[in-house]
């Protein structure tokens, strides 16, 4: 026997739920079809050392030219697109599964960062950043005397 919750609202305003589910449903899966509308948003790992942060982005397929990265206010930010592939009229497409267009990230450092000791490195499709941290902002020994 099995025992479930009612909620009358629910029940009186399913023809209004159902329609606003498949509109819903329709709308997002057709704007994938359309070329300016995708938007994506690469995988990022963010770590943290002793002496630095380590931002490290999934960018397969793209240019290092089409990558810009900026750091303003402590916030580095990781923008870039990655290009619509031209069409050719002897070619049947079945599947559009990789993400097109642009694509922006911002991430807030928690700490101040030496911004002339900043490294960006691209290497086989991942972007590596590394902030180094202030000289302040480093912990220091005391000697006790």
């Amino acid at each position: 026997m099995w025992l479930t919750k009612r909620n009358p609202r629910v029940e009186l305003d399913m023809p209004r739920f159902v329609d606003r589910f498949i509109n819903d449903f329709w709308n997002d899966s057709l704007s994938a079809w359309e070329d300016d509308s995708t938007v994506w948003s690469p995988r990022v790992d963010v770590k943290e050392t002793k002496d630095a942060y380590e931002v490290m982005a999934d960018l397969p397929g793209l240019d290092k030219k089409d990558i810009n990265i900026s750091l303003r206010d402590n916030v580095l930010t990781v923008k870039g697109e990655r290009k619509h592939e031209e069409k050719k009229e002897d070619e049947r497409h079945y599947y559009y599964e990789r993400s097109r267009g642009s694509f922006c990230r911002s991430f807030r450092l928690p700490e101040k960062v030496a911004e002339k000791d900043i490294k960006a490195e691209y290497k086989d499709g991942v972007l590596r950043i590394t902030l180094h941290k202030s000289e302040e902002v480093k912990p220091r020994m005391i000697e006790i005397k």
